[in-house]
């Protein structure tokens, strides 16, 4: 895909983050959230995190700058001996989904992850999100277990897989 250009976020991208988040959450293809968000709790959940757990964009002209998606690098346990791992989040607008976006913000936030110095990345997908998945297997995550069961959506058990890479 041209034209995709990928750089970090701003508080002024909150609101195009919340609906596309929400895009995510109400399309039930990519997380078990529920809870559907708005521009001012993106924006303060953009402010609470460190500066190692950027949150970025990615734009396209379309007429202006467009945000068509975005991805984060996240905290994937507390304790101290998980300091090198990062889990992450990609979510793209439902029109923009399997047109590239996806890989250009995933392979910048490996960049990310290696310049902050993450020794691994982790993530966990649904197991019918066949876009994500062969996206992940691409730039080489591979498949390290399946949690069954895993959580509840729509009164239905979902599956998750769970996928690394190391750096």
């Amino acid at each position: 895909m041209s034209d995709c250009r990928v750089r970090l976020a701003t508080p002024a991208d909150a609101g195009a983050i919340a609906r596309i988040y929400n895009q995510g959450i109400e399309d039930r293809v990519a997380t078990l959230e529920t809870e559907l968000r708005t521009p001012e709790e993106r924006r303060e959940w953009m402010a609470s995190r460190s500066p190692r757990h950027p949150v970025i964009v990615a734009e396209v002209a379309e007429p202006g700058a467009t945000v068509v998606g975005w991805g984060s690098l996240n905290v994937f346990n507390a304790r101290e001996a998980y300091r090198f791992v990062a889990d992450f989040s990609i979510y793209i607008e439902r029109g923009w989904r399997g047109r590239g976006v996806g890989q250009a913000l995933l392979e910048r936030l490996v960049a990310l992850a290696r310049e902050h110095g993450f020794h691994k990345m982790v993530l966990s997908a649904f197991p019918t999100n066949a876009g994500g998945l062969a996206l992940y297997t691409k730039l080489g995550f591979r498949t390290v277990g399946i949690y069954k069961d895993q959580g509840q959506l729509d009164g239905q058990w979902v599956d998750t897989i769970v996928m690394e890479k190391l750096l």
